[in-house]
């Protein structure tokens, strides 16, 4: 009986490090999931022309888009409620205002790649301009200093 426990107990810790492996292998491979964000007032001139500083900043509505779109689409990197765990930067130390929203920009339209690989994918094309300014609206709400 106590092999038995011991046999069942290397099967179930070897089944979870590989389930583990799996989950931790593919946390990249995902499909940016849409945002509604009609609710928002267009930016001016157009939606198209992409703005330096958020418009958005402080809009209750934004806000709410942007954290929802935020858990759609970037939790599973930078962590829920913007806490990393190590993946990605924690964005809760990001600058506020038009310092921070530089690199956030940069970051949202561009990716991130160093040597060849990618560490994240450009946002700015699947979600568009006005839900990448929503999430950063909602991400200085979550604003946490040194």
């Amino acid at each position: 009986m106590r092999n038995f426990s011991k046999v069942t107990f290397v099967v179930a810790a070897a089944a979870f490090s590989l389930s583990l492996g799996t989950r931790l292998s593919a946390h990249g491979d995902v499909t940016p999931q849409p945002v509604d964000t009609t609710a928002l007032p267009d930016i001016q001139p157009n939606n198209d022309t992409w703005l330096e500083h958020n418009p958005y900043r402080g809009n209750a509505k934004a806000i709410e888009i942007g954290q929802s779109a935020y858990a759609q689409n970037c939790a599973r990197c930078h962590g829920l409620g913007a806490v990393s765990g190590g993946i990605a930067p924690d964005l809760r130390y990001l600058e506020l205002g038009d310092e921070g929203d530089t690199w956030y920009l940069e970051r949202y339209r561009h990716g991130s790649v160093r040597d060849g690989k990618v560490y994240m994918p450009p946002m700015a094309e699947a979600l568009g301009q006005k839900a990448g300014w929503a999430i950063r609206s909602w991400l200085e709400t979550v604003h946490a200093d040194d």
